[in-house]
């Protein structure tokens, strides 16, 4: 059977190419497929095991600029390295709980902090979803409007009801528009909460059984 909350994901918009990232995926907003998409929503690449470090990789350096002894990046460090990176453009930066969110979805380790493949993984996501984004905001306003939203979240491969999609617009919308930031908070816990989900659908059939800690430890640590 579709599995329900899942189309056709694609890792880009077709004819799109992401900053200083090659073309992966197919186009989004693809027909629904039966069982679970091989990508996540809206962005290129999947979990399988991160790429090793290219010696010239020019992310190498924002990173390295920012992370401690350890390697690593918090949130913090990461609000500071993504502005560095220009990822945002004429947009806000990314707010502190932003960051948060983002180390929250690929943080496997449970560190609270990212290492370089999995930063270089956020980035490529970042640059597919405000592709996504200015797509619908034409104006260049920094908003998109909550039809807009819809529509992108549709554009991501995502089929989930009219209540869900009303609840989700009025979760990240303000004064009713939803600016850039928000609108990547929104497609990392979409894309977070749905491979938690996923994980533990093993029928693939859009239908689990939680135990309250473990509902508590998805929803929550996202």
């Amino acid at each position: 059977m579709a599995y329900p909350g899942y189309g056709g994901y694609g890792g880009t918009m077709q004819g799109m190419q992401l900053q200083g990232m090659p073309m992966q995926g197919g186009p989004m907003g693809g027909p629904p497929q039966a069982g679970y998409p091989q990508n996540g929503g809206g962005y290129p690449g999947t979990f399988a095991a991160p790429p090793q470090q290219p010696v010239n990789d020019p992310m190498w350096g924002y990173f390295t600029t920012i992370a401690g002894q350890d390697g690593e990046i918090d949130a913090e460090e990461l609000q500071s390295c993504l502005t560095q990176t220009g990822i945002s453009g004429t947009y806000t930066p990314f707010s502190l709980e932003t960051c948060r969110i983002m180390i929250a979805m690929l943080d496997r380790d449970m560190t609270g902090k990212l290492g370089f493949n999995e930063f270089k993984e956020l980035f490529a996501a970042l640059s597919g979803w405000k592709q996504n984004f200015m797509m619908f905001d034409q104006d260049r306003s920094g908003t998109v409007e909550p039809h807009e939203m819809t529509q992108s979240i549709s554009a991501m491969g995502y089929r989930i009801s009219p209540q869900a999609l009303n609840a989700v617009i009025k979760r990240y919308s303000k004064a009713g528009r939803i600016y850039f930031d928000d609108y990547v908070a929104c497609a990392v816990k979409l894309r977070a909460l749905t491979e938690s989900f996923r994980r533990r659908d093993q029928m693939q059939q859009g239908a689990v059984n939680f135990q309250y800690d473990d509902f508590i430890l998805c929803t929550m640590a996202i």
